[in-house]
């Protein structure tokens, strides 16, 4: 089961050489090193690090919506695919977001594309509510009531 505890700006250099793997970096839009340490100093932005057997194996990034009760589910990363570690922090995600961020929405969207990220948030509880685009790529928008 994963284990999810606050990052500090140390983990960036990690978490910015997580997103160049091959199997992550096609779903979402890396940040450099600098960018996740700016991030990091923004209130605004929540970083998770995400732990198995006190391994650093990946991380989440929230972000605090203005109007006090909604949080983006920005990226998740892991390294370690397969093994139901992505899941089990999402779901300790979530209780983070009742008890220490008291939000009672998340909210995510996802490229079209990456059917196994749309596939484990569907089976998560979370609802198509919606569409996008990136750089003329559709994104799908999620979100689940906690």
């Amino acid at each position: 089961m994963a284990k999810i505890d606050l990052a500090s700006i140390r983990d960036s250099n990690v978490f910015a050489a997580m997103e160049k793997a091959v199997d992550t970096e096609q779903y979402i839009l890396p940040y450099t090193e600098a960018e996740h340490a700016h991030n990091m100093m923004d209130p605004s932005f929540v970083y998770l690090r995400i732990l198995d057997a006190d391994e650093l194996v990946g991380f989440i990034i929230l972000f605090l919506d203005q109007d006090m009760t909604s949080v983006e589910f920005r990226r998740i990363v892991v390294s370690a695919k397969g093994r139901g570690i992505g899941q089990s922090a999402i779901a300790e995600m979530e209780q983070f977001c009742l008890s220490v961020l008291h939000r009672q929405r998340v909210w995510l969207d996802v490229f079209e594309g990456n059917s196994r990220g749309r596939h484990i948030y569907e089976k998560l509880g979370y609802k198509y509510c919606g569409e996008g685009e990136h750089e003329e790529k559709k994104l799908l928008i999620y979100e689940k009531m906690l």
